[in-house]
């Protein structure tokens, strides 16, 4: 069983930590992916025969790192589906970007639009046929002048492929590591974290925060004086 890191763990949901290059789920690649380590985490924690249910919530990009939850209960798994559409499912990420990003403190509000083929997301006119509004908040943490790079926060408003990495490129301070659209750091592992899920409670209906903050190594070396 893969080494995996969980932060939250009840009768119906389980909270880990994914790292980075690890696929949300099995893909063509038949690399080994997160849904199958936690489903063989619990088949062996719990000494279960047969096929262990597992609910996919919601996904991560497979370069980035950090916070998903599972369902381990189709009632569950249902329920929090429809908190991701009635976006009652809230997510923060931490990024490192390129420059100094002015101001410190904003939206970005723009229409993506997917290119299946080349497996992209671009910022079109909002008039683009299948067009979708992509909507984020973003805070400055921290620059560091000498690396000419800032830490970031960012509050997800709407789920898109690829937003986060798309409009922060687009916005001119692209994430440093990001080899599809960034221009720094090509080789190095993206900076870009996925640090707070805050849900309610399949069950009991309570709002629960989770976090999971980055090893401050590398890139993420930003993050030494405070997160």
């Amino acid at each position: 069983m893969q080494n995996l890191k969980v932060v939250f763990e009840d009768n119906h949901i389980i909270v880990v930590e994914k790292r980075p290059n690890i696929p949300s789920q099995a893909d063509k690649t038949e690399d080994i992916d997160m849904l199958t380590i936690v489903k063989q985490y619990i088949k062996e924690k719990y000494k279960k025969p047969g096929n262990v249910y597992l609910g996919l919530v919601h996904r991560l990009d497979r370069p980035v790192g950090g916070i998903m939850i599972f369902a381990k209960t189709s009632k569950a798994a249902a329920r929090l589906s429809e908190q991701v559409r009635e976006k009652v499912f809230k997510k923060k990420y931490l990024a490192v970007v390129d420059g100094k990003i002015e101001p410190e403190q904003g939206s970005l509000e723009d229409y993506l639009y997917k290119d299946e083929r080349h497996n992209i997301s671009k910022v079109v006119n909002k008039d683009k046929k299948n067009a979708k509004m992509a909507k984020l908040d973003y805070q400055l943490l921290k620059y560091n002048e000498k690396k000419d790079l800032s830490l970031i926060k960012i509050n997800l408003h709407t789920g898109r492929h690829h937003q986060i990495r798309v409009q922060l490129s687009h916005f001119g301070h692209s994430i440093f590591g990001d080899q599809k659209y960034g221009n720094r750091g090509q080789g190095k592992q993206i900076a870009l974290w996925a640090y707070q899920l805050t849900i309610k409670h399949p069950i009991t209906k309570e709002e629960i925060t989770f976090e999971d903050f980055p090893e401050p190594i590398g890139t993420w070396c930003i993050l030494k004086e405070g997160k």
